[in-house]
């Protein structure tokens, strides 16, 4: 690069800073949730941690029921993941020790009693899962524009405070996910980050399995042919948002997951395949039974019954939430 570019930070550095940097937008209040700026299988109702709590329950069967049994829900945010799987009281409680791992400490202080709380992976080698919904896409990732070659983006900050892009020289070599021949403009991530975060949870695990549910794609050409602004993605207040580099630390930055740049997975899915395979079905029949049992003098435990049978429309959705992949790497 020239001189002028002396300032320049790369994306990926740019992003970490806009999201989780001391005036980032996780660090500064943007969550999950209905009244957040969006809305998560997790804050969609119990029912997601119900199915969780399932599948942990068959995880710990087939390693072997080891006590402690470590499950690690990592971008944990506020923990509402975490209250749902405690109140759906696994089998494996007894032996299960519960990290809520997430970066923001606002978002830490509000994790529920019976949970460890962290900003990172937990040391050392343990049985267990790790979890992850929804925390590879915002990983930071650095951007590769295709302009007479594959080259990467820098963000400059010009002396009126505007922040633009600038492109280094053409990749040398350039990396193997990238197509040889794409059109002129087009741009692909480069999700080094959420590789060697995959690698770095399946490292810690003696016997179990990592799991992260995103809205993924097979390969990175499948990403760089299409438009960018379908795969790069802004949001704030459950709207989409402005430009990425528009406003940094008001609004979250998020990327489709190219699959092809993570570890090879051992396990494939649909969100709705998963659920389905974990029970998803028997709990809301379950939910149905209670409810017209109980729908004379409904309580409050009735109406959470009844509400699985909306709670799973949207987590089964094929064009929503149901869309989602569920990657498992075994240790």
């Amino acid at each position: 690069m020239s001189d002028t570019t002396r300032d320049a930070v790369s994306f990926d550095r740019f992003m970490a800073d806009a999201l989780y940097g001391p005036a980032g937008f996780y660090t500064a209040g943007g969550r999950a949730g209905r009244r957040g700026d969006f809305i998560t299988s997790p804050e969609v109702g119990p029912l997601f941690g119900a199915v969780v709590a399932r599948f942990l329950d068959a995880e710990w069967d087939r390693i072997g029921r080891p006590d402690p049994f470590t499950v690690v829900d990592a971008g944990a945010g506020p923990g509402t993941l975490a209250r749902s799987v405690l109140a759906a009281v696994p089998a494996c409680a007894p032996a299960m020790r519960f990290v809520a791992v997430e970066v923001a400490a606002a978002q830490r202080e509000q994790h529920p009693d019976g949970v460890e709380s962290a900003a990172e992976l937990p040391d050392g080698s343990f049985d267990g899962v790790v979890f992850a919904n929804e925390l590879l896409d915002n990983l930071p990732f650095r951007l590769a524009v295709f302009d007479d070659g594959w080259r990467e983006a820098y963000v400059v900050e010009l002396p009126d405070g505007r922040l633009v892009e600038q492109l280094s020289a053409p990749f040398e070599p350039t990396p193997d996910v990238l197509p040889s021949a794409p059109s002129l403009g087009a741009r692909a991530p480069l999700q080094d980050g959420a590789r060697r975060w995959v690698e770095a949870a399946r490292s810690r695990l003696s016997s179990g399995s990592v799991v992260a549910i995103d809205y993924a794609v097979p390969t990175t050409a499948e990403l760089a042919a299409r438009p960018w602004r379908e795969w790069l993605r802004t949001y704030r207040g459950h709207e989409r948002g402005g430009h990425y580099l528009a406003d940094p630390g008001a609004q979250d930055i998020t990327s489709e997951v190219a699959i092809d740049q993570l570890p090879e997975p051992d396990a494939v899915r649909t969100q709705a395949q998963w659920l389905q395979l974990h029970g998803i079905d028997e709990l809301v029949v379950e939910g149905k039974l209670h409810w017209e049992q109980h729908a004379a003098q409904p309580d409050v435990a009735a109406i959470r019954m009844r509400s699985r049978v909306s709670e799973a429309e949207a987590l089964l959705d094929p064009a929503g939430l149901g869309s989602f992949s569920v990657l498992e790497w075994r240790a």
